[in-house]
């Protein structure tokens, strides 16, 4: 089973362009696709339906969107547009086999007064494979903020390994005749966390190395699926600095539940994707 993680960057590529075609190229061999920042109505892309636009473009995956952000901007305006315009800013998760629940989980955030402070998402599937029903999350989190991006992670990592008390989207489904909906214990996080392999929130999700036997694959912890296909070479990155400032660095990253570590078997980074700032991470698990 393939899958891949995908900031697209409003579809924005590294050439100035805005182009879904490259994007939906990029990812199309993929079983399962995870993707970040995808919008409606954003005025940097000529406000184009990305939801609607990647739909047609992958006409064999099924697809589900979680908007973290929904807001009328002209609702604010002396003499407001009409219709109105909503800006729609989000996760999105298509796959090959049946999504069969899904939930936006929103992330906690702090109000800001200078930076511009987007709220942010977990975008949850439910997905029968024919390795079994799994969870996957789209996730994409705070960019400007180490404090927030920490409680984003713990407030994740709480929701994800709280799934088999709480039951997902519905339980107790057989009231209205309909069959329950399987409750996978197995998951895997995909996604923009905007940290970096040593930063403390890093240490958040995977767990703090111990200095003789490095990070330990634990029920509690997920695990970064790059460790596990070996040590990804020296100077990997998933994001480019087009500012100039050379900043560039890995922040796109697959974790897994500790169940499925063992079932990794590649992990890379695709630096050929020229569809955004980012570049998709593929993960192999069978």
């Amino acid at each position: 089973m393939k899958l891949v993680t995908y900031n697209v960057q409003f579809g924005v590529g590294r050439d100035g362009k805005v182009g879904l075609e490259r994007i939906a190229a990029s990812v199309a061999d993929a079983d399962i696709v995870a993707l970040q920042e995808v919008t409606r109505n954003y005025p940097t892309n000529g406000g184009i339906d990305m939801v609607a636009g990647l739909t047609a473009l992958l006409p064999d995956h099924r697809q589900v969107y979680g908007a973290a952000m929904d807001i009328d901007f002209g609702a604010l305006m002396p003499n407001p547009p009409q219709p109105e315009l909503r800006f729609q800013f989000g996760n999105m998760l298509l796959s090959r086999w049946p999504i069969v629940s899904c939930r936006n989980l929103l992330l906690p955030r702090n109000r800001t007064y200078d930076k511009a402070n987007l709220q942010r998402a977990a975008l949850e599937g439910l997905v029968v494979t024919p390795l079994g029903p799994l969870r996957v999350y789209s996730t994409h989190l705070d960019h400007v903020s180490a404090e927030e991006r920490i409680m984003q992670i713990r407030h994740l990592k709480e929701r994800a390994f709280a799934y088999p008390m709480e039951g997902g989207a519905i339980t107790g489904a057989g009231e209205y005749g309909f069959p329950e909906p399987p409750c996978p214990e197995d998951f895997i996080l995909m996604g923009d966390f905007n940290m970096r392999p040593d930063e403390a929130e890093y240490a958040e999700m995977t767990g703090t190395p111990d200095r003789l036997f490095g990070r330990r694959i634990v029920a509690r912890h997920p695990v970064d699926a790059s460790r596990l296909a070996g040590p990804p070479p020296e100077g990997s990155v998933s994001w480019t600095d087009l500012s100039g400032a050379g900043q560039h660095s890995r922040l796109d990253y697959c974790f897994v539940s500790a169940g499925l570590a063992g079932r990794v078997r590649d992990c890379w980074i695709d630096n050929d994707a020229d569809g955004s700032d980012h570049q998709p991470v593929w993960t192999v698990i069978e």
